[in-house]
Parts: structure tokens; sequence; C-alpha cells
């Protein structure tokens, strides 16, 4: 479906794939602080790091100067890094300053965001913590009492939640908590858990059940049938799939490409996977695998599933 974004959201992300002056997609060698978060497998994925000007006498004191993200996933995703940079560098703060700067922060910064794309702050910020505790260890900087035990400590080892997303039960008792979810929709558009399969929406132990432990509430005895185009409903069939990602391609990709003297083929979907090969001008173009990212699988994430990828042929 297509999303509704704010024109600073579109602009952000036009002038980060154009490689704009003054944008922040890239990687710093050798940085002071680095953090991950999500899984290119998932479909969203973002790698964070900053440099700082180191204080000569307190690492506390440490100011950050430079920011640089590189992020697998959509509009939103690409946008969120940009706020999250910008917002860094021009307030000049100190990692420890920085924990402060919340998905909700970035979210206003960009002039809103569809429900369903929250997660997508909610990953830069969390992309941001993990580089603040990398610096902090190389620094030799105490962060006891600015962060959750578990947050310092990690939560991969947890309990699997959401296997399609590899989220575990640490980090969604945190969020829900953090973020005041109440409701098995709000979880999913701010961390993506059950969005895929839906499986963990109601199962033992699942979403539903995090819900009524954190927040006292009783587990809903039965699951509400799932509404037409939601997570756990019934897919979207094989040839209304390949009909709409034709059609996204035709009316939102190839016109920009034949503006630069390209093309593309689509040559095969399979479930979630959308095989394409770039023809003309960008099919020898070094940009190509940027291309494909950036432009087609952004377009058609946006225009008709945030769940598809996009395979070179």
């Amino acid at each position: 479906m297509p999303w509704k974004y704010s024109e600073k959201v579109l602009r952000l992300f036009t002038e980060a794939v154009q490689g704009k002056a003054g944008t922040h997609m890239g990687e710093i060698d050798h940085p002071d602080g680095f953090g991950e978060h999500g899984s290119i497998v998932c479909g969203d994925a973002l790698r964070f790091s900053f440099r700082v000007a180191r204080h000569p006498s307190d690492p506390a004191r440490d100011v950050i100067t430079e920011a640089r993200y590189l992020t697998f996933g959509c509009t939103s995703a690409i946008a969120s890094s940009e706020a999250l940079c910008s917002l860094l560098e021009a307030g000049a703060k100190t990692p420890i300053e920085a924990l402060q700067v919340t998905n909700r922060d970035l979210v206003d910064f960009l002039g809103g965001l569809p429900e369903e794309k929250i997660h997508c702050s909610v990953m830069g910020a969390e992309a941001l913590q993990k580089a603040v505790i990398d610096w902090s260890r190389k620094r030799g900087v105490d962060l006891t009492g600015l962060l959750p035990p578990q947050e310092l400590e990690g939560e991969e080892e947890g309990r699997l939640v959401c296997k399609c997303f590899s989220l575990t039960e640490p980090f969604l008792r945190r969020k829900i908590r953090e973020l005041e979810l109440r409701t098995i929709e709000e979880v999913t558009n701010a961390t993506k858990a059950g969005g895929a399969c839906g499986s963990c929406h109601y199962a033992p132990g699942g979403l539903q059940d995090l819900l009524g432990e954190i927040w006292g509430e009783a587990p809903a005895a039965e699951p509400p049938p799932a509404a037409e185009g939601a997570p756990g409903a019934d897919r979207v069939s094989p040839y209304r799939l390949g009909k709409a990602v034709e059609a996204a391609i035709d009316e939102h990709i190839r016109p920009s490409l034949k503006a630069e003297g390209g093309d593309i083929e689509l040559i095969d979907i399979k479930e979630n996977l959308v095989y394409c090969r770039l023809a003309g001008a960008c099919e020898a173009c070094h940009g190509a695998q940027q291309t494909l990212r950036l432009l087609v699988e952004s377009r058609l994430k946006d225009r008709v599933d945030d769940r598809l990828r996009v395979i070179e042929v």
C-alpha cells in the first residue's frame, strides 16, 4: 500500500539516495561508537557509527562531531537515519546526552511518520544506544544508572518470541514499557514483532501474554478474526501480488530509470522475493546495487508491501 509521508521525509530520503552534500549515508573508519539493530534477512537493518572530539581529561565530556549510517530498508528507515545524524551533529551532543534522543524526537523532526512505520524510528534509537554503549566501553565511561541493566548486558540471549524478526522477550518487554504499547497492533508498528506470519500474536508466551503480564490485564480468551490484509490474515494471492508489483514498477520505478537511460525487467516473484534485472544504462552502472536497494526495493516496499525484497538476477 502507498504510505503518506511528510515533505521532509521525502526530501531527506531523496537527498540521501542522491548522495547530496550534507547527508550522512556511509560509514566512519575506526569509529568511536558503533551499533547495529535489525537484520537484513528480516528486511530492515541499520548500522550506525559516530566520531567524537575527545575531551582531554573527562571522557564523559566527549562531543559527537560526525555521525553516519548504512540502512537496509524503506523510505522512512533512511529518512529516520538522516534525522538521527542531523540531531546529533547539530546539537553538538555528548554520547551521554545522545541517549536522551528518542524515537519520538525522530518522528517529530520528520514531521510525522505513518503508524505502520514507527518501527523505523525505533530502529535508529536502538542502534544509537548500542553505539553509545560501544563508546563507553572504549573510553571507560560507566553508564550504570543511565540505561537499564539488560541493555548494557545485551538482550540477544533471551527467549525468541517473534521468530520472523528474531525479537527476544527481554527486548519486547523493554519496548512495551518504554513506549507504553498497549495493543498487538502498537507492538507491531513499533518493533515489527508479529508483522509477518502473525503466529506470535496469541501463542503461549506471545505478544498478548506479554501485554497482559506487563499491564496486569487478562489475556484475550480467543483471538479476534484477522481483518483482510492484516498480519495473520490470508495473504494476497501470487497473481494479485504480481499485478501490484508490475503496476508499481510501471508507474513509479521505470519512469525514473528511463530518465537516466535505463530500464528494469521483472523476472520472477517467489513469496516476498522479487527477482529483477536492470537494463540499458543502469545495467553496467557502478551504482546498480544501490539503485536496486534504494530505488527499486524502497518503492516496492512503500507501494506494495514492506516485506518485499529485491534480488538481482
